[in-house]
């Protein structure tokens, strides 16, 4: 079993939102095999309390604007770790410290890497 194609296209349309307030280190994991009723972990890091909390409420606007429904957002008001619920996707967005105490990119290493086309910035090219 993989990722659903809408799975996927979840994924994308989060990194670019994630991308967009400056999330960083943005991982999108496969995890359909171990996880039936997920297709897709996206992982985003976040440099503060104030950026993880832009990140999540960006990525939640786009996914909604495009037509997603969100089942559950856990960890918004401490925002330290912030969990977005669109069934076929679920996106952890950690602030840094958190991202690498909780490792779930070690939990997950078995499962393949969905990947996610992220446009380089024009300054970054030259």
């Amino acid at each position: 079993m993989t990722a659903t194609t809408t799975g996927k296209e979840m994924a994308q349309i989060a990194a670019l939102a994630a991308d967009a307030k400056g999330g960083d280190d943005l991982v999108a994991l496969d995890v359909s095999e171990p996880l039936p009723l997920v297709d897709v972990f996206l992982l985003v890091t976040g440099r503060n309390e104030r950026n993880v909390a832009a990140i999540a409420d960006e990525i939640e606007e786009k996914l909604l604007e495009a037509g997603h429904k969100r089942l559950r957002r856990e960890g918004r008001q401490e925002s330290r770790w912030v969990l977005l619920d669109f069934g076929d996707l679920v996106v952890h967005v950690f602030h840094e410290e958190e991202r690498v105490y909780y490792g779930l990119e070690r939990l997950w290493k078995d499962c393949p890497v969905v990947p996610l086309e992220i446009p380089t910035p024009a300054h970054a090219a030259e």
